[in-house]
């Protein structure tokens, strides 16, 4: 099993005829070659056309009922990107992953508002991650796929190339993975650590997970409450940003420390008062994990 997304997904690409999301949707097409994953495009000035052998539709609602996709990723530019992610909430998808960097924070807290107020069961992972990837059956985004192996570790994180630092570890040292998900750093997303971590709890194929957090907000505390709670597999955490001086942003818009609070220190202090093993060094985040199991 995984989470999200397995061979089975049926994938809409919104923004699917721009530089980058033609690009990455040939490659994830490659990635998933034998399952057919990805079956639509969306575009409403090009309905009609076909990318790759996938026809291009003027709406989500439209892909989805030709096509059957239940699953949407996003490349569309930062103005648009917000309205692309509430259209598919509208038709009712089971998962959007948004990889659009810089989007307002008013759209995104517009939507997020609207996803909630009405109760839609519609899953968002993003904006502004690398996506998500099931080792040799799908991925959706930007990660590099052949750095991934198939195996019981589950990995989240709100950094794309720290994602693919503790894959590329694992896969050394023979540790595949189930699923690795990127939830991305922008202040206002989707899916948090803790949901996530529900997700390969819940998942009879995952043994443990890494979690990688950075400096701002307080959701990996949040999920590392919950951990000690109800987690019945062992975690491993790391926490960037430990030299970050306060008030300055460091990479992600949401990586920010704030009033004392976000701090790498405070966050690495509470994952391991909940039981969580940490490290410092992010070279050692594969052999940590290694050493929990």
């Amino acid at each position: 099993m995984s989470i999200l997304i397995d061979k089975s997904t049926r994938v809409m690409t919104q923004g699917i005829t721009g530089k980058t999301g033609s690009y990455h949707t040939h490659w994830c097409r490659e990635y998933a070659l034998g399952h057919d994953c990805y079956v639509a495009g969306v575009n409403p000035n090009r309905p009609g056309q076909v990318f790759e052998e996938q026809p291009i539709f003027a709406t989500v609602a439209e892909a989805k009922e030709q096509t059957g996709a239940n699953v949407s990723v996003i490349y569309v530019p930062p103005p648009f990107a917000a309205a692309a992610i509430w259209e598919a909430v509208e038709a009712d998808l089971d998962l959007v992953i948004c990889i659009t960097e810089g989007i307002p924070v008013r759209d995104m807290i517009e939507v997020r508002d609207r996803m909630r107020n009405q109760n839609r069961r519609t899953l968002l992972v993003g904006p502004n991650c690398p996506g998500v990837i099931t080792p040799d059956e799908i991925k959706i985004g930007i990660m590099p796929g052949h750095i991934h192996k198939k195996g019981r570790i589950g990995v989240i994180s709100r950094s794309g190339t720290l994602t693919y630092e503790a894959v590329a570890q694992l896969t050394a040292l023979g540790l595949g993975q189930s699923s690795a998900v990127g939830i991305g750093g922008d202040p206002v997303n989707g899916l948090k650590h803790r949901d996530v971590l529900e997700l390969f709890n819940n998942d009879p194929d995952t043994d443990a997970v890494i979690m990688i957090g950075e400096i701002g907000g307080t959701d990996e505390e949040d999920a590392a409450r919950w951990a000690r709670d109800h987690m019945t597999k062992p975690v491993v955490g790391f926490i960037a940003g430990v030299t970050a001086p306060p008030g300055k942003r460091m990479g992600h818009a949401g990586a920010i420390i704030s009033g004392g609070q976000g701090t790498a220190q405070g966050k690495l202090a509470t994952l391991e008062a909940c039981g969580i093993k940490t490290t410092q060094n992010p070279a050692e985040i594969g052999d940590l994990l290694r050493s929990v199991i």
